[in-house]
């Protein structure tokens, strides 16, 4: 099914490159045509602008191809549509949209009276990379704009839709050796899309920094590692990213597991008209009930989804590359929650502390931190899960309403500060923030932003314990 934006058309208007006009209608002129967007205190929004042609048809499991250009000026005062998915109940980020296959679109947030090129922030959500989207109230850049950066966010397919393969698209090869990982290519065309577009929306795009958590976090090791993402960003800000290593799954694995799913709907997997049947199918029959829910609870049988793989060229065996020094030697800040999944020596905890030794050693700039502080409306101990979002997003009072509390805001205020410094500098410290040291193992130093609602940086108190629960390695999934 495919679902258009609208697109209310107007006059072609004679705009530069980086022109933007300031008021309340801001309009900027992009590679593919002028975007229309708004304005709301103090800050200026474009949504929906398509980065990528609509993933549908023909295009299913193919990388993303270029948008077609447009005449006039296309309306972005509204989300597009988030990728295809179930919507779970109790997802902490609900989307915004109604879910759609046709879903390869980017938003921009910036201070109006910003002066000269700013510092990009490119957000990538989570969601085990079969939920997420741009469109939650608690992903807003506005707020993060409002302290001196452009924000964009964009949505990545996901699900089948976003990891798949089949040995026909092996053989047609349509995209020059890439295969499979179809969401990660969709978030380096956002990157790309990034590098042609920063300047028209007064942003530096000599100075990117992404930032993803969860499945977005190991997204952002995957982007670090892979030669095609080679300069498309400057820093680096993991949050409950993983510990940066890829499983054993093998092109050939995915496609006994896309195999599964053409059986799955009556379809043979070595048909010659196999891959023409499964384009065919509707987006829900794709996604046919996936969410994360489903990943908690498999159903018995063969496998029939799977998440990005390295495929070697897209997405590269990642502890390799870290290990023999392939990856952006950017600045990173990484850490995860108190209460995060797997628990103190778990993938996230345990991972986040393994990534800042490796880079440390490296001789890559490096912070580390664990997020402790609980909204005071939660009433429970143990930050969980994704608690982290709106307090560096500095979006606590969307999340929590009218139970946020002075404390709460203070918490925000402080974390927001810190992303907005590392963004501009490649270095989280700044005037009137607590020290956060850099990482060495020597010195095994992290910002715990405390229970207690305070940012205080000390030696990591569960580093014995994580170190000798975690020897040997971890995996991945």
């Amino acid at each position: 099914m495919r679902v258009m934006l609208t697109v209310a058309m107007a006059a072609i208007l004679p705009l530069g490159a980086s022109a933007i006009a300031q008021g309340p209608a801001p309009i900027a002129q992009t590679d593919r045509g002028a975007v229309r967007g708004g304005v709301e205190d103090g800050v200026a929004s474009w949504k929906g602008i398509p980065f990528a042609a609509p993933p549908v048809g023909a295009l299913r499991w193919r990388a993303p191809q270029p948008v077609a250009a447009w005449a006039g000026v296309r309306d972005a005062t509204a989300y597009a549509p988030d990728c295809m998915q179930v919507p779970f109940p109790s997802d902490a980020a609900p989307l915004g949209t109604k879910p759609a296959e046709d879903c390869l679109y980017a938003n921009v947030w910036k201070p109006v009276a910003a002066k000269g090129k700013l510092p990009v922030v490119v957000w990538i959500y989570g969601g085990g990379f079969v939920n997420g989207g741009a469109s939650p109230p608690t992903y807003s850049g506005a707020n993060l704009a409002r302290q001196g950066v452009v924000f964009v966010s964009f949505n990545y397919r996901v699900g089948r839709f976003g990891t798949f393969a089949l040995p026909q698209l092996t053989k047609a090869n349509a995209d020059g050796g890439r295969l499979g990982n179809y969401g990660i290519m969709d978030q380096i065309a956002a990157l790309q899309w990034v590098q042609r577009n920063a300047a028209a929306f007064g942003g530096d795009p000599a100075n990117v920094t992404i930032i993803g958590e969860s499945a977005g976090g190991m997204s952002v090791h995957m982007l670090n590692t892979s030669p095609l993402a080679k300069g498309l960003f400057h820093k680096a800000f993991i949050m409950s990213g993983g510990n940066g290593r890829t499983d054993d799954r093998t092109l050939a694995d995915v496609e006994r597991i896309g195999a599964n799913f053409a059986r799955s709907k009556n379809i043979d997997p070595d048909g010659p008209d196999a891959l023409e049947r499964l384009r065919a199918l509707s987006a829900e029959e794709v996604t046919d009930g996936l969410s994360m829910m489903a990943l908690f609870r498999p159903q018995p049988g063969a496998p029939t989804n799977t998440g990005p793989f390295a495929d070697g060229k897209v997405v590269v065996d990642m502890g390799a590359a870290y290990a023999q020094g392939r990856f952006a030697h950017v600045p990173v800040v990484v850490g995860a929650t108190s209460a995060d999944m797997g628990g103190k020596t778990g993938f996230m905890i345990a991972g986040a502390r393994q990534v800042a030794g490796l880079l440390a050693d490296k001789r890559v700039p490096v912070w580390q931190y664990r997020f402790s502080y609980v909204a005071d409306s939660v009433g429970q101990p143990g930050a969980q899960h994704a608690t982290d979002i709106p307090f560096f997003f500095d979006t606590v009072a969307i999340k929590y309403g009218d139970k946020t509390t002075e404390r709460d805001r203070a918490m925000g205020q402080v974390m927001s500060r810190y992303v907005v410094r590392f963004a501009r500098t490649g270095d989280p410290n700044g005037p009137g923030l607590p020290a956060w040291p850099g990482y060495t193992r020597a010195g095994d130093r992290l910002m715990d932003f405390t229970a207690g609602g305070k940012a205080v940086a000390r030696p990591d108190p569960w580093g014995a314990e994580i170190d000798a629960g975690t020897r040997g390695p971890i995996p991945s999934r």
